[in-house]
C-alpha cells in the first residue's frame, strides 16, 4: 500500500491535493502506512459495497465473464482475469456506466 500511495502521488500535480476513497481493508488503514502530504485517505463506512465503484467493477466481471467456468490451473485463471480487465479497461465509458450514482447528482 506505501507503494501504491508513492505512486499515485507522483501523479498529483504540483499545488493539487488528491482524495483517495478506500474500504476499510486493514491495509489501507495499516498504523504503517506513510501517506504523502498531498494525498488524504478517506475511508468509506464499513460493509457499505454499494459505495465502492470498484466492487461493482468487480461484480460486472465476475457476473459476465469469469463466473460458471473451470480453469486449468492458477496460471489459467490470472490469464483469463487479465484478458477480460484489459478488455473493460479498454470501454472507459462501460467502466463510467457501472460506477454512475444517479442519487449523487441531487447535491
Amino acid at each position: 500500500m506505501n507503494l501504491q500511495l508513492a505512486e499515485i502521488s507522483t501523479m498529483v500535480n504540483p499545488g493539487k491535493h488528491a482524495l483517495l476513497l478506500l474500504d476499510q481493508a486493514g491495509w489501507h488503514l495499516s498504523g504503517d502506512l506513510t501517506v504523502p502530504d498531498n494525498i488524504t485517505l478517506l475511508p468509506l463506512p464499513p460493509k457499505c459495497p454499494e459505495l465502492n465503484v470498484m466492487e461493482n467493477v468487480w461484480q460486472f466481471m465476475r457476473d459476465n465473464w469469469l463466473s460458471n467456468r473451470i480453469f486449468r490451473d492458477h496460471d489459467d485463471i490470472v490469464d483469463h482475469c487479465c484478458h477480460h480487465w484489459n478488455r473493460l479497461v479498454a470501454q472507459p465509458w462501460h467502466i463510467m456506466s457501472i460506477g454512475l450514482r444517479e442519487w449523487a447528482h441531487g447535491f
